[in-house]
């Protein structure tokens, strides 16, 4: 099993593809420097298999490249960010 994250701009979203499928992806509404997460959903057919945990964490890594910080709504990324203290500084007050 295969998988790439990638930015859908013009959907506001990162998706994640198994294989060249879309199997989830991760809302992403920019407002100026800072990134609101409201909701992630991985298709049924991919749950179990990680695929959200590599989903939040290519997508923090990009909001990171490029200068941002992110406000996060979304349940399973505020408890990703639990467990992953290392995004702590990507968080805006």
């Amino acid at each position: 099993m295969s998988t790439e994250v990638s930015h859908n701009e013009s959907e506001q979203r990162y998706e994640i593809h198994v294989d060249g499928e879309l199997g989830g992806y991760l809302v992403a509404q920019p407002d100026g420097d800072v990134v609101t997460l409201p909701h992630t959903e991985i298709d049924e057919r991919f749950e179990g298999q990680g695929l959200a945990s590599q989903l939040v964490t290519a997508t923090l890594e990009d909001i990171r490249s490029h200068g941002q910080r992110i406000h996060p709504t979304c349940p399973y990324v505020k408890q990703f960010l639990e467990k992953h203290t290392e995004y702590a500084d990507l968080v805006a007050e």
